[in-house]
């Protein structure tokens, strides 16, 4: 079986839930994928860093760094990283803070100093429904002076998101899209 086909598997055993769900958006939702429930997980983590490294790899400019909003992301740019060192193609991580730190720096980015100034970076995240929290990322890291070259999600749910962020110049690429995921052919 394939790494993705496995992940297909995976997400649907531990993420996916059907009923009525209120969404980060305040949508509401006949059904719900609960991302970190695959990300958390020793496989889905590795099979999820696997995917996003593939498509960061497949960017037509080197990326220089991988990072996200805080909470769904980290887990996310935590196996990216990790399996970019593993092939020998290091990537580093940084996350984006919900609000900037309190003390200390400051900061809404943490591991920004592992990055070069203004260089092209990724982000990901678990699901995107309306897109609105990447835009927040995207705002957070191009106020810090990088360049977003990459947007990437384990699951596209199809409700604006990717239109949301194609309009602001920012095309998303999805592991899967809601159609894949629920697809009921083995082939995802």
């Amino acid at each position: 079986m394939n790494e993705r086909q496995r992940l297909k598997e995976l997400l649907l055993e531990k993420s996916y839930r059907k009923g009525t769900f209120t969404l980060t958006s305040g949508q509401t939702s006949d059904f719900y994928v609960d991302g970190k429930q695959t990300t958390l997980d020793a496989e889905g983590a590795y099979l999820c860093g696997r995917l996003l490294f593939n498509l960061i790899r497949q960017h037509h400019e080197p990326i220089m760094g991988v990072g996200g909003m805080t909470l769904g992301a980290d887990p996310l740019v935590t196996a990216v990283s990790l399996v970019s060192y593993l092939e020998k193609k290091p990537i580093p991580a940084f996350i984006v803070r919900k609000e900037a730190k309190g003390h200390g720096t400051g900061n809404f980015l943490e591991g920004k100093n592992n990055l070069q100034p203004g260089g092209l970076v990724a982000l990901v995240e678990d699901v995107v429904t309306t897109g609105g929290t990447l835009l927040k990322v995207i705002e957070r890291v191009e106020n810090e002076g990088f360049r977003v070259g990459l947007v990437a999600t384990i699951v596209d749910r199809q409700e604006g998101g990717a239109e949301a962020l194609a309009t602001r110049g920012y095309p998303l690429k999805a592991v899967f899209t809601r159609e894949q995921l629920l697809n009921k052919d083995k082939t995802p």
